[in-house]
């Protein structure tokens, strides 16, 4: 029984992940201590809320250099929604540097007819690494929850693993590379696509051995 270390830095109710991972087999361990996460087999980094604020608090916890640490040591990590977004080295929402993770941008949504920001509801995710262990045996473009008026805008676009369009715009609403993935979407909200999206990834923790990003 994998476990999972669920990152608590006061940025959302931790609950729902917990309760999904434990659901597929996983033991999860809330905590905001370096040490913690060490022993982990594996990370989540959920957050709901505003860019600065997030950093902000993990940095004030001392928790950027582990995160950074058990990424670079190969340990299975799964970012959830604002989780995801302060991977990447900054946003059009704050000031913040972000953790510099993965190299790109956190963009606004434009405003254009037609559409509603926050983009809030259910949309189709176009897979584009089906090789993605959070993908393995789900319906090829499952339907997931989101909540967001921001998306990530990576550097490198080999690191999407899936995308969806609101409006005019697609946009990247997943990332994958190695042992580091990360979704914008809420999978504890997600219905059966996002509970096995949690299963997969507890399976991915379970079978992983340790290697470098």
């Amino acid at each position: 029984m994998p476990a999972i270390a669920v990152v608590d830095y006061d940025m959302g109710n931790l609950h729902s992940a917990c309760k999904g991972l434990e659901n597929a087999g996983a033991t999860t361990i809330v905590t905001d201590s370096a040490a913690e996460l060490e022993k982990a087999d594996g990370i989540v980094l959920p957050g709901v809320g505003a860019f600065d604020p997030a950093v902000q608090h993990l940095r004030s916890r001392d928790l950027e250099a582990p995160i950074k640490a058990a990424i670079a040591s190969g340990k299975p990590f799964l970012g959830i929604c604002l989780g995801m977004q302060i991977l990447f080295d900054a946003s059009e929402e704050g000031r913040e540097p972000g953790l510099g993770i993965v190299p790109g941008k956190v963009r606004r949504f434009h405003s254009e007819p037609g559409i509603t920001i926050p983009h809030m509801g259910w949309n189709q995710l176009q897979l584009t690494q089906p090789e993605c262990p959070l993908w393995q045996d789900m319906p090829s473009d499952p339907w997931m929850y989101f909540v967001h008026s921001y998306y990530v805008d990576p550097t490198d676009p080999a690191v999407t693993a899936a995308t969806i369009t609101h409006g005019s715009q697609t946009v990247t609403a997943a990332i994958a590379r190695g042992n580091l993935m990360a979704a914008q979407f809420h999978p504890e909200k997600s219905s059966q696509a996002g509970l096995k999206l949690l299963a997969n990834f507890v399976q991915f923790v379970g079978q992983r051995q340790p290697s470098v990003v």
